[in-house]
């Protein structure tokens, strides 16, 4: 929520009056905090209301000066280059800078999915139900590594996660320890799949830094790299975080890549869009089959598995058809 000062002699609203306190009240400390610049300002309003939200703390001056202050010591972390680890009343968090959230655990129940986006990446299992292998670009909390850890028994996952500090947080995220199931390399995510040894069933490509998505993870060689490292009817799948021209060029390259047989949906609870990319014979299952897994799939929001049946329908429908002549398409 954007807020602007207005002229008037009314008050001002109440959220603005308590931030405003809020300041003052760390100010009147020993070095105090000072306001960020003013283009951070909005960025900053929005953070402390979210997190309000979800601790479930008053609005108060007293409750947005503690958060103030915890969002200074953040950013100070951030600054450091080091992943910052934000433990929260339910959840731990890592992130990469103070506005930017990477990965979140429930501490009651570390294996859930709480971001929208990681659910939508499962939707994989409408198209590769019972996965062997399973290849990861992309560590971070490990959400997706402990979900498909514990609800697929019989899939090996292989995660690839080129910084080792990130790796150095496993057990505070309480990633399995190595195994013959679970196996993390510290490599750089395009050099995972190129030199893959054994092909994977899925390949879930979540790999970003502190500038977003890094130019080796979205480049058309690692696509290519990517289908030829999938097995025969393998799916690749891609969360993107970038702006419309940015999202619209990955999903060009994919499509060239995979013959056109890429589902795009809008990630739940996220300006994230995510991306299926199918090989072989997997986007082509027949309608009874697909209606079948969205029934048994209980592990997905409902509302997911809809989303996902219709966009698969949809691009099945567009590549079955012809291709127009010069005439239909004047017509």
């Amino acid at each position: 929520m954007q807020f602007r000062r207005i002229q008037t002699s009314r008050p001002p609203p109440l959220f603005e009056l308590q931030f405003q306190l809020a300041f003052r009240r760390l100010n009147q400390r020993p070095g105090g905090v000072g306001l960020p610049p003013a283009n951070l300002m909005g960025r900053l309003r929005h953070y402390l209301q979210s997190l309000l939200l979800a601790e479930n703390l008053p609005p108060h001056p007293s409750s947005l000066a503690l958060l103030i202050n915890q969002f200074v010591e953040l950013a100070k972390l951030a600054a450091t280059g080091e992943p910052v680890v934000q433990r929260k009343r339910r959840t731990l968090a890592l992130q990469f800078d103070v506005f930017a959230l990477q990965s979140e655990m429930s501490l009651d129940d570390p294996d859930e999915l709480i971001l929208g986006y990681t659910q939508s990446m499962m939707g994989f299992l409408l198209l590769a139900p019972a996965p062997h292998r399973i290849g990861m670009i992309g560590l971070g909390g490990g959400s997706l590594a402990k979900f498909c850890y514990r609800h697929l028994p019989h899939s090996i996952i292989e995660t690839a996660e080129i910084d080792p500090r990130v790796i150095a947080l496993r057990e505070r995220f309480r990633i399995p320890p190595e195994s013959e199931r679970m196996q993390v390399h510290c490599v750089d995510g395009a050099d995972f799949v190129r030199n893959a040894r054994q092909r994977f069933d899925v390949l879930l490509v979540d790999g970003f830094d502190r500038q977003g998505q890094p130019p080796q993870l979205c480049s058309q060689r690692f696509y290519d790299d990517c289908y030829q490292a999938l097995s025969a009817d393998g799916v690749m799948v891609v969360n993107l975080l970038g702006d419309a021209l940015q999202t619209a060029s990955c999903l060009d390259s994919m499509e060239r890549t995979f013959g056109g047989a890429v589902v795009a949906i809008d990630a739940l609870d996220s300006v994230n869009t995510i991306a299926f990319a199918c090989k072989g014979q997997s986007l082509h299952v027949d309608d009874q089959t697909l209606l079948q897994r969205v029934g048994q799939t209980e592990i997905l929001h409902p509302m997911l598995l809809m989303l996902m049946l219709n966009r698969i329908l949809a691009v099945r429908a567009q590549l079955r058809r012809p291709p127009c002549s010069s005439a239909t398409c004047a017509s």
